[in-house]
């Protein structure tokens, strides 16, 4: 995956498009990321002896292709690739060309 925990991102596509947030958690399984304050969806708590019933707001996950990795360098959305330095791969910005991290 292009998206990694803490990037920050913002969604092209859906309800929050054109919305920035960071990256809590990536799930490369489902090819989905959560990230701060979008998709927020609505819990129901059931009440318990220890705990009172409440109504929590959290994000919900969101797919891969529907967001964009946000460079703060370009103050613009830009696509990412790979490149091998020194036998590593790094990641690069498309564009502005610098390696990312």
């Amino acid at each position: 995956m292009h998206i990694k925990k803490d990037d920050t991102v913002v969604v092209i596509a859906g309800k929050d498009k054109g919305k920035k947030g960071k990256v809590l958690k990536v799930m490369p399984k489902d090819d989905k990321v959560i990230v701060e304050g979008i998709n927020i969806q609505t819990k129901h708590q059931k009440q318990t002896k220890k705990v009172a019933s409440e109504i929590k707001h959290q994000e919900g996950p969101v797919h891969v292709s529907n967001v964009m990795f946000w460079d703060a360098k370009a103050k613009a959305p830009t696509r990412i690739g790979f490149k091998l330095e020194n036998g590593t791969k790094k990641r690069v910005s498309k564009k502005t060309g610098q390696v990312l991290e």
